[in-house]
C-alpha cells in the first residue's frame, strides 16, 4: 500500500502529539505562570520527561492529558473569577472609594479544595499513605513566626490546631511507634490503620527567615496540606466516637496549653455520650431551655462544653484518662499494648527548661501522667506522687526523697527500646549515652538487648564474642577491653580458681574412695604442676593483631601511613642528630 505524503505542520505524532511545554500548556489555558503552578500543586501534577524533546531539552514538558485535566477543572473557572474581582478592589482603591474597596473586600470570593482532595484519594488508605510530606510541612510552618505580606497569623495558627489534633489522637489510641531526636528536629513515627506514617517536628527555636526563599510555592503547598490533614483528623476523630473539630477550653488556650485542652475534650466527649446513651431523650423543660437558648447553637456542643467546665483544671486522672478503652476504636494489637503498659503507674514532672510540647505528647501516647511547671498544670511539683522529674540543669535546691530525676533522652530511649532503662546514665551532669536512631534495626537491636540486661544487672558479651569469652583474658586483650598488665591478673586469678575447683572434686573423689588427707594433698599439688596451663606471650598477640588489622587496609591507606612513618622516622632521626650537636657543644663548653 502506497503511503500517502503528509505535508508538515498538519498532523502531529508520536511524543510531538503527547508532550507540550510550560509555556505551551500556559498558553492553552490563558493563565499566568504562577496560576498555572498552582493548579498543578493543587491537582498533583508534575512535569514529564518525554525519550525524545522535540522542542530541546532546555524546555520543560507536561503530558498533554495533564494539561486538559486542568483545562476542564471548575477550579480554573472560579481562580478567574476571584482575579477579576480583585480587579474590581485595585480599581476602587486606586479611585479613593474607600467604602467601596472595603465592602469588596469582605464580600471577596472564597474556593474549597474538598472535590480535588476526594479525586485525588478516593479511599482513606491512600491519604494515610501520602501523610509524612504533608505532616512535616504542618509542622514546620507551625513553628515559623508569622512575616507582614509574606505569611499570615491565621496561617499559623491553623497549622498549629491542625498539629495538635493530630498529635492528641495518635497520644490518645497509642499509636506512636519510634522516636528519633536528630539536628534537623525530631523524627516520630506512628501506625495509623496499618499504615506508617513518618513526620518531622523542627526543634522549638526562633526561626531566622531568608530572602532567598520562595514562600509562594511552599504556601501553595501549605494550602492543599491543609485541607487533606483536617479531612484526615475529622475521620479519624469519628472512627473513635469524637466529634470534629472539638471544643477546646479557652482558659487552657490562652496558656498554650492546647494537647492538655484536647485531652480533656476526649475526656469529656466520652462523658457527653455516655451521658446521651442513659438519657436518650430530653424532658419538656429541657427542650423549652434549649428552644431559649437559640437555634444556632447546637444542644450537643452546649452539653460538650459544659462539661469541660465542669472538669477541674488541677484533676491528674482528667489529663490522661488515656489508658482507658477508647469507644469505637479497632481491636489492639500487641504493639499497642506493650505501648500503653510502657509509662504505666508512672507521674511524669517537666520543667520549665525542658521542651514541653515533645514529652506531653510522648509520656501519655505510652500510658504515663505528665505535668509541667506553668500555668495550667494539672499538679504541682511538690505532688508527693510523683515519681519521675525531667531537668535539663543542675538544681541548686533540695532533691525530693523518692523522686528520679533524669534528662529527657531517657525518655525518648525507653520509648525506642519497650523497656524502663536505668536511669544511672541519664542522671544530671553524666555524659549521655549514644542516641541511636531506631529506623536503623540492625544497629538498634543490640542496644536494646544491652538495655534489657542493664536492667536485670547482666553483663553481656561485646559484638562477635560469646558469653564463654568473658572469662578468658587472652580473647579480651585482642578485642583491646583490658591492657596487658589486667590480662596477666584476670589470667593468673583464673589459674588460682581452676586449682581450687580441682583441688575441691579431687578431695571429694578421695574421701569417697576413704584416702587420707595428706595423701590427698600431695597428690594435688602434683596434679597442679602437671596440668599448668601454657604461657601466652602477650606481644606476640599484639603483633599478630598489628599485622592482621594491616591485611584489611587499602592500597591508598597502606601507601598514607608508610608516607607518615618515614616521616616520624626523619623528624626523630634530625631530633638525635640535634642533641648530638648539642651535647657535643657542652662537652666543648665545660
Amino acid at each position: 500500500m502506497v503511503k500517502h505524503y503528509r505535508p508538515p505542520g498538519k498532523k502531529k505524532e508520536g511524543n510531538a502529539a503527547r508532550y507540550i511545554t510550560r509555556s505551551q500548556a500556559v498558553k492553552q489555558l490563558q493563565v499566568s505562570l504562577p496560576l498555572f503552578r498552582k493548579l498543578c500543586i493543587l491537582k498533583g501534577i508534575f512535569p514529564r520527561e518525554p525519550k525524545k524533546k522535540t522542542k530541546g531539552n532546555h524546555h520543560t514538558y507536561y503530558h498533554l492529558k495533564d494539561v486538559s485535566f486542568i483545562q476542564h477543572e471548575p477550579l480554573l473557572e472560579r481562580l478567574r473569577e476571584i482575579r477579576a474581582y480583585q480587579h474590581k478592589i485595585k480599581k476602587a482603591e486606586a479611585k479613593k472609594n474607600r467604602d467601596r474597596a472595603t465592602l469588596l473586600t469582605q464580600r471577596r470570593p472564597s474556593y474549597k479544595l474538598d472535590k480535588i482532595v476526594l479525586q485525588r484519594y478516593p479511599k482513606f488508605l491512600d491519604a494515610l499513605r501520602d501523610l509524612d510530606d504533608c505532616l512535616t510541612m504542618v509542622h514546620l510552618f507551625a513553628a515559623l513566626p508569622a512575616i507582614e505580606g509574606r505569611i499570615e497569623v491565621k496561617r499559623i495558627h491553623n497549622c498549629r490546631r491542625l498539629a495538635h489534633e493530630w498529635q492528641a489522637y495518635i497520644s490518645r489510641t497509642h499509636r506512636l511507634r519510634k522516636v528519633f531526636v536528630s539536628v534537623k528536629g525530631i523524627y516520630y513515627q506512628a501506625e495509623v490503620k496499618g499504615q506508617e506514617v513518618t513526620w518531622l517536628a523542627p526543634h522549638p527555636l526562633q526561626q531566622v527567615l531568608t530572602d532567598d526563599i520562595d514562600f509562594n510555592i511552599m504556601l501553595n503547598f501549605l494550602e492543599f496540606y491543609e485541607a487533606l490533614l483536617a479531612f484526615a483528623n475529622c475521620h479519624l476523630y469519628h472512627s473513635i466516637n469524637v466529634r470534629y473539630p472539638p471544643i477546646l477550653d479557652p482558659r487552657l488556650e490562652a496558656v498554650a496549653a492546647d494537647l492538655y485542652a484536647l485531652s480533656r475534650y476526649f475526656d469529656a466527649n466520652s462523658q457527653s455520650s455516655a451521658w446521651d446513651s442513659q438519657t436518650p431523650s430530653l424532658s419538656g423543660s429541657g427542650k423549652v431551655e434549649s428552644q431559649q437558648i437559640g437555634p444556632s447553637i447546637d444542644e450537643s456542643e452546649l452539653r460538650l462544653a459544659q462539661l469541660q467546665h465542669q472538669l477541674p483544671s488541677n484533676e491528674p486522672g482528667v489529663l490522661m484518662h488515656l489508658v482507658g478503652d477508647v469507644p469505637g476504636e479497632d481491636k489492639e494489637d500487641n504493639d499497642t499494648r506493650e505501648c500503653t503498659k510502657l509509662f504505666k503507674d508512672m507521674k511524669f514532672f517537666l520543667n520549665r527548661e525542658v521542651y514541653r510540647e515533645s514529652l506531653l505528647f510522648i509520656i501519655p501516647a505510652f500510658g504515663g501522667i505528665v505535668s509541667w511547671q506553668g500555668d495550667g498544670a494539672p499538679f504541682e511539683e511538690d505532688d508527693a506522687s510523683i515519681t519521675h522529674q525531667i531537668i535539663d540543669r543542675p538544681r541548686h535546691d533540695g532533691k525530693i526523697c523518692g523522686r528520679q530525676y533524669v534528662q529527657p533522652q531517657w525518655v525518648y530511649d525507653c520509648v525506642n527500646a519497650r523497656i524502663i532503662l536505668p536511669t544511672g546514665d541519664y542522671l544530671v551532669g553524666r555524659d549521655l549515652p549514644p542516641h541511636l536512631s531506631p529506623f536503623d534495626d540492625n544497629d538498634y537491636f543490640e542496644i536494646t538487648e544491652r538495655g534489657k540486661a542493664a536492667g536485670i544487672n547482666e553483663v553481656l558479651p561485646l559484638p562477635g564474642m560469646e558469653r564463654e569469652d568473658l572469662e578468658d583474658p587472652l580473647k579480651l586483650l585482642a578485642e583491646g577491653v583490658i591492657n596487658r598488665a589486667e590480662a596477666e591478673a584476670a589470667k593468673e586469678k583464673r589459674k588460682k580458681m581452676k586449682a581450687h575447683e580441682k583441688q575441691y572434686h579431687h578431695e571429694l573423689i578421695m574421701e569417697i574412695q576413704g584416702v587420707t588427707h595428706s595423701s590427698s594433698i600431695s597428690n594435688i599439688d602434683n596434679l597442679s604442676a602437671d596440668r599448668e596451663e601454657p604461657h601466652h606471650d602477650y606481644e606476640q598477640v599484639d603483633e599478630d593483631n598489628r599485622i592482621m588489622s594491616e591485611l584489611e587496609w587499602s592500597r591508598s591507606f597502606k601507601g598514607r601511613i608508610k608516607a607518615m612513618r618515614i616521616s616520624r622516622q626523619r623528624k626523630k632521626q634530625c631530633a638525635d642528630v640535634i642533641r648530638q650537636r648539642r651535647k657535643i657543644l657542652e662537652e666543648h663548653e665545660v
